[in-house]
């Protein structure tokens, strides 16, 4: 395996580890908001749904590039079609865009990189 054919198998998967670590970060936001122990727990467990769903496909996308390639651009698609629900429930703000960005937008490189690395496989056989 070439060094080009290691980056695009590699990358993805890098990535995909990474914006997981973040999307688990990124729940921890609810300590320090006075909740109890067990609203806590429910709160970290349903903060964490999303990630979860993610680590999994990263799992099944470690051999099946496709899976990954699927299952990253769907996350992308929902979320932008959730924060879009929101903007037209709440009225636009700012953030939304930051949000689409962050989450949607790399969980659409991380899908579309994934794709790159099933079709480079698919077509060196």
């Amino acid at each position: 395996m070439n060094t080009k054919n290691k980056l695009i198998y590699w990358i993805p998967r890098i990535f995909s580890i990474i914006f997981v670590i973040f999307m688990a970060l990124m729940s921890l936001d609810i300590f320090g908001n006075g909740y109890t122990l067990w609203q806590t727990v429910g709160a970290l467990i349903m903060h964490n749904i999303p990630t979860i769903i993610l680590l999994v496909t990263v799992v099944i996308s470690w051999r099946k590039g496709i899976v990954g390639a699927i299952g990253f651009s769907a996350f992308a698609i929902f979320y932008l079609a959730w924060v879009s629900c929101k903007m037209f429930t709440n009225g636009f703000e700012w953030y939304y865009l930051a949000w689409i960005i962050q989450i949607a937008g790399i969980t659409l490189l991380i899908g579309y990189l994934f794709f790159l690395g099933w079709k480079k496989k698919i077509y060196e056989k």
